[in-house]
């Protein structure tokens, strides 16, 4: 997206560092491991063209997919993970890879609505995802700085903090109690974790990913763009590939599988109503070199307006990250604003010296506060989803591969129940249920009415978006860089809601249900799985 941004303005590369590390210019993967030409994972051609049978199609290549297909090969499944874009690019390479299972407020809330039992099966897979990681990365010798650090949750409530911790604790959770930190910033009390980690989550997935490919059981597909899913015995997925040729840019076709695991973020085959038990967010990170030491440890501050701090060691040195601004994607109003708060609030608090990295991720909360992984709905036994992690999607989404694995080969694992995306919750989920869906209501009917009321405006500077009407009909004007203009539909392909601009991302997001498109209508993310239509541009 960075060749549509004008925000020169912004300090700071416009990417994550896990990428920025990772990717060369021209976007391929660098992985010493794989001798191809290119560096490429192997394209569809071999895998369509050949007759083994495939046991698991996993659509995502993020840690939640890749998880997925590794738990798979060491349970004797044969593999194919399918990626539109390359491996770990999507909301894993943006996010600030924390391994915790210190996931905000969480445990006495899963104490009260879901009971003391389900509270330890919830902290009992995010503790053994931590511990699945480490015993990867050394079994695969992947050097991706992982390091074992303390993980602190603080605010200005102590009851809350308190009652936090004695959850946890009860919860089988190494949680403790404490009243002196965060050290650059005043708190009344907090929640301090133990042993938790941080890692590179873009290198430990490269490192699986190759791992895969070495293996004749499994292969991995990049810029692989699944366009849908039908539910069946056995379920086909169909699929797009680029072939590398200019004479023949992409080929489509289908593709058999006797399972299908959608590890996509939202899933593009929605039976049960996604769409409506989860709403997404977007949050933002800057990555800032400090004069001075960073603080160890990792730190999270809760509240309706969260932060979160954590260091990065690289070849330069030691890397701080902050996060936070989060807001419903397509309601957070001139999001270039979200960064330079960020920075403010950096600002006050440490002694920055450059900002190196700014970068924004979305995540999707279910309206119980639980992921949803298993079966993707009553009538698709053969179709599994991981969704909803909330922002805690390192641990959650290697807790999802083993569960997947499991229920794909028969097993009945103790907490299958409590990630059941059929689950019925309606103490835990009721009311944010109705506040976020008449969110939605609201949204799709106020933004139609300012478009029918809005006159034409179509004088844009690079890098901006807007609105304009043609004959009633709306249309998303938009100019890149370098100053040619885009025109395509402002109606989103999900479920026809009005797009809203984003000036920090240069990108349409929907505001109702988190799908986002680029300038030139490409989908970027969420729930639709059809670009924009294009439209004929405005008299210029």
């Amino acid at each position: 997206m960075s060749e549509f941004s004008r925000r020169d303005d912004l300090p700071g590369k416009q990417t994550s560092v896990w990428l920025e590390t990772t990717l060369e210019g021209d976007g391929a993967i660098e992985r010493e491991s794989d001798e191809r030409e290119g560096g490429d994972f192997r394209d569809a051609a071999g895998l369509l063209e050949g007759d083994r049978p495939v046991d698991v199609a996993i659509v995502g290549a993020g840690i939640a997919g890749l998880s997925t297909a590794i738990e798979l090969r060491e349970r004797g499944q044969t593999v194919v993970v399918l990626e539109r874009d390359r491996v770990a690019t999507g909301v894993t390479g943006k996010s600030t890879a924390k391994l915790t299972s210190q996931h905000g407020l969480i445990y006495d809330h899963l104490r009260r609505e879901f009971g003391r039992r389900r509270a330890s099966q919830y902290a009992t897979t995010q503790e053994a995802a931590i511990d699945t990681v480490e015993r990867r990365i050394d079994d695969l010798e992947i050097d991706c700085g992982f390091e074992r650090h303390p993980s602190y949750l603080y605010g200005d409530e102590p009851d809350e903090m308190e009652r936090e911790a004695e959850a946890a604790r009860a919860a089988g959770l190494p949680a403790t109690y404490v009243t002196s930190v965060p050290p650059f910033e005043r708190a009344q009390a907090g929640v301090r974790f133990d042993d938790q980690a941080w890692f590179h989550p873009r290198k430990y997935l490269l490192g699986v990913a190759a791992e895969l490919e070495a293996d004749e059981g499994a292969t991995v597909l990049e810029k692989t763009r699944v366009t849908d899913v039908t539910p069946g015995s056995p379920p086909r997925v169909r699929l797009e590939s680029e072939s590398g040729r200019e004479s023949e840019p992409t080929r489509s076709t289908r593709l058999s599988a006797r399972r299908v695991v959608l590890a996509t973020g939202f899933p593009i085959l929605d039976r049960a109503g996604y769409f409506a038990r989860m709403y997404p967010k977007r949050s933002y990170v800057l990555g800032l070199r400090l004069d001075g030491q960073p603080p160890e440890g990792m730190y999270y501050r809760t509240g309706e307006n969260y932060r979160s701090v954590r260091t990065h060691r690289d070849e330069d040195g030691e890397l701080l990250l902050v996060g936070g601004e989060n807001h419903k994607t397509g309601q957070g109003g001139p999001t270039t604003e979200r960064y330079r708060r960020l920075l403010r609030w950096a600002r006050e608090r440490f002694s920055v010296r450059s900002v190196d990295y700014r970068w924004s991720t979305q995540d999707y909360k279910p309206a119980d506060r639980v992921p949803l992984i298993g079966r993707a709905a009553p009538a698709t036994e053969n179709v599994f989803v991981a969704t909803g992690f909330r922002g805690w999607g390192m641990t959650n989404g290697v807790a999802a591969g083993r569960l997947l694995a499991d229920l794909l080969v028969g097993e009945r694992p103790a907490e299958r129940d409590l990630f059941d995306p059929l689950r019925f919750t309606p103490k835990a989920s009721f009311g944010t249920t109705v506040t976020e869906n008449a969110d939605v209501a609201s949204e799709f009917t106020t933004d139609w009415l300012q478009t029918l009321l809005t006159p034409d405006r179509s004088a844009l500077e690079p890098g901006e978006g807007t609105i304009v009407r043609r004959r009633g009909k709306p249309i998303a004007c938009a100019r890149d860089a370098d100053g040619d203009l885009h025109a395509t539909s402002a109606v989103c392909t999900h479920m026809y809601c009005l797009l809203e601009w984003n000036d920090a991302e240069c990108s349409w997001d929907c505001p109702c249900h988190g799908s986002r498109f680029g300038p030139d209508g490409e989908r970027l993310e969420g729930p639709a799985t059809e670009d924009l239509p294009s439209r004929e541009p405005p008299m210029e």
